[in-house]
């Protein structure tokens, strides 16, 4: 079945997909607008599926983007539980698991990333789960909720960590088994990391660095534990797998698009189909205040660059360069990132305030330009720190180093 009335159309049904709805709207873009998600269920916003949500906080109603009457009302053509299997530039044709194909004037391909299953031997056994979706979360709960289990968790990056916080708030005895020498040493570095590994460890979680981890070990199909390189065994009722994600490129490279660690597209979102954006975890997005594409899996990402890909796609001219965001929540620890990690990668960081009471700001030089910061329980400095980034004024590390200084004279702006 062909459906022939040109559309817009986005592919993928989470935030950055649906931010791009909103945006497209907020365009003035009056035609047909539709929004192909592979799950059952509207767009909803996944970092609370490690945090809040998962640790028992959040309602399921609290990670919706929009009500459902909201895409009703702003004559968003949902089409849940499909999947776009066929992208064809050439015919501008997009075929459904259904067999539906969906004529489009302009596609938006924000199919996100999966997580990275374990390699190793034992990864299909029960009680492996991996966390993407919200059906993820709510099983992981449900299992975590009753506490007194043994959590075996591979991988100490950010799902990692959040998921490692939620279960000791449970009251579940949990271990992390990390390939580097400190927790989220390739997104942070070895001494912002070690304030991550202190906090954990203070809060009872077993935290084994520089250890990989040979096979997932089971017993009548159900994983019991960890067997790690050297012979030692975990054991485990339950094992997480966060290991990172996959970009879900697959849709882009059947079509002849340019992929290079994700969809390559120019500062508006278009990939080397003009009539074809990307955006989102999948995308590969060239910023030109970096100068260089970078392919950005947080949240902030998907809020700001869905935004901005719908007004794109709707035919508005725009440069995106918004800076990189995230946020995490473990314990009494809050903490807001902003900054380019590649600028930002092997360099020390300078630390502002009381960095063993956990609540200072982190700065990363390059030539002598800030070019990351890491706000840690402290609060209404995000904004500023951005700024000090865009200004790429020159600053003296002991002055940005000193509290007394404000930050706002450091980067040239109103206090």
């Amino acid at each position: 079945m062909t459906e022939s009335e040109r559309s817009l159309v986005i592919i993928g049904g989470g935030l950055a997909g649906a931010r791009a709805a909103e945006g497209a709207r907020k365009a003035g873009y009056d035609g047909p607008l539709v929004l192909v998600g592979a799950e059952a269920v509207p767009p909803y916003i996944r970092p609370p599926l490690s945090k809040e949500f998962l640790a028992g906080k959040d309602d399921r109603d609290a990670i919706d983007v929009h009500k459902r009457a909201w895409y009703d009302e702003h004559r968003v053509e949902l089409r849940l539980g499909r999947r776009a299997e066929r992208l064809d530039p050439g015919a501008h044709l997009i075929t459904l698991d259904d067999g539906t194909e969906l004529s489009y004037e302009r596609a938006l391909l924000a199919t996100g990333a999966s997580p990275r299953p374990f390699g190793g031997p034992g990864g299909d056994l029960d009680g492996v789960r991996l966390l993407r979706t919200v059906d993820d979360s709510i099983a992981l709960r449900a299992a975590l909720e009753p506490g007194g289990r043994r959590v075996a968790i591979i991988g100490a990056g950010w799902i990692g960590l959040e998921v490692a916080a939620a279960a000791r708030g449970y009251g579940n005895d949990v271990t992390v088994i990390g390939l580097e020498s400190v927790p989220l040493n390739g997104a942070i570095g070895d001494d912002a990391g070690a304030v991550f590994a202190s906090l954990h460890r203070e809060h009872g979680v077993d935290l084994r660095m520089s250890t990989s981890v040979a096979r997932i070990v089971g017993e009548g199909g159900r994983a019991t534990g960890l067997e790690l390189e050297g012979g030692d065994v975990v054991e485990a009722d339950l094992v997480v797998v966060g290991i990172g994600a996959i970009p879900r490129t697959e849709l882009a490279e059947a079509a002849g698009l340019d992929v290079d660690g994700g969809v390559v597209t120019d500062a508006a979102f278009r990939t080397s189909d003009p009539d074809v954006l990307a955006v989102g975890d999948v995308a590969s997005v060239y910023l030109p205040f970096l100068g260089t594409h970078l392919r950005t899996e947080h949240w902030a990402n998907a809020e700001h660059a869905g935004k901005a890909a719908g007004r794109s796609l709707a035919g508005e001219p725009i440069e995106y360069d918004e800076i990189p965001y995230f946020y995490t929540d473990q314990y009494d620890l809050g903490m807001e990132y902003s900054g380019y990690g590649p600028l930002a990668s092997g360099v020390a960081p300078i630390f502002r305030g009381d960095r063993e009471g956990r609540r200072f700001v982190a700065f990363w030089l390059n030539d002598d330009r800030v070019v990351a910061g890491m706000n840690v329980n402290v609060w209404d400095v995000n904004d500023t720190v951005q700024q000090l980034i865009r200004s790429r004024a020159v600053v003296d590390p002991t002055r940005l180093a000193d509290p007394a200084v404000p930050l706002e004279a450091l980067a040239g702006v109103a206090g």
